[in-house]
């Protein structure tokens, strides 16, 4: 009985050294296909807030961001480029009318979704250690653009598009 005491107390022991030692990085987003994370449906107005909540990110401490989480958020700025070059460009121009502006605003959100993603990982490795600020500086202007043309249209249709070119994480 003794014996058995000690061998489940090395046991134990055994177990919490295996154990970790370094701070884990916690992956707080999961790849989604495009229909899942995009944000072009419903109306204008709110894109910004819309793609913050597709994906959470802690902004009070970019330099914590996992290696994983920041391969998913480029893969879903790549696939909403491709979403906007292979989808949104060809059917707003075959639309007219409603349907058209309807497209138009989605693809304003969708640019907001796109650009938001972009300027979320340049400043994720901007935080952690590399200098891209002038890039940074360049997007985030290209961002404020489309979130001022998305609030303009604040309350219109919005459109999305069927697409399905996703762009899995490269870890």
């Amino acid at each position: 009985m003794y014996i058995a005491k000690i061998a489940a107390l090395l046991s134990l022991a055994a177990s919490a050294l295996s154990l970790p030692t370094g701070e884990v990085q916690k992956r707080a987003l999961t790849a989604r296909p495009y229909a899942d994370f995009q944000i072009s449906s419903g109306t204008a107005g709110n894109a910004l807030a819309e793609a913050q909540a597709k994906f959470p990110i802690d902004t009070s401490n970019l330099a914590s961001v996992s290696k994983g989480d920041l391969a998913i958020i480029k893969a879903a700025r790549e696939t909403a480029e491709a979403a906007e070059t292979d989808a949104f460009n060809d059917e707003v121009k075959a639309a007219s009318g409603a349907a058209a502006d309807a497209l138009q605003n989605g693809k304003v959100k969708n640019k907001v979704l796109k650009l938001f993603l972009e300027t979320t990982a340049l400043q994720i490795e901007q935080a952690q250690g590399k200098d891209n600020q002038a890039k940074v500086d360049k997007e985030q202007k290209k961002l404020n653009n489309n979130i001022a043309l998305d609030k303009k249209a604040a309350g219109q249709a919005s459109q999305s598009v069927n697409f399905t070119g996703d762009v899995k994480p490269k870890n």
